[in-house]
């Protein structure tokens, strides 16, 4: 099943806020590159790091959970304000690019508030 960059990014949310971590990895490319914003260079490349990285993370902190503030979609590209509750004292803001390539999320940018 071929699924939109739209639902791709609410695929991965559901998985993500369920700590289904198979599900979650299954909606990135093998070559899935992870930015922190700004960067020259991605933080994590490859699916397999990608799930190291998410396994030890917020996946092993139940209590973090992500809602979606707003989403917008260009063809390839969604782009979420994501609240993310849990990880802090007070709610933390992101923004999250997701851009997609034969049916998978391949690039993943995150930008936090300065």
């Amino acid at each position: 099943m071929n699924r939109t960059p739209t639902e791709l990014a609410q695929d991965q949310l559901q998985a993500y806020n369920a700590k289904d971590l198979d599900a979650f990895v299954a909606c990135y490319s093998e070559d899935v590159k992870v930015w922190r914003m700004p960067a020259d260079a991605p933080r994590l490349v490859g699916r397999e790091a990608f799930r190291e990285s998410y396994r030890s993370g917020p996946f092993a902190q139940p209590q973090v959970q992500a809602e979606i503030a707003q989403r917008i979609a260009m063809g390839n590209t969604v782009i979420d304000h994501e609240i993310v509750h849990g990880r802090a004292d007070v709610p933390q803001q992101v923004a999250v690019v997701y851009r997609c390539r034969d049916g998978l999320i391949a690039e993943v940018y995150f930008f936090a508030p300065d």
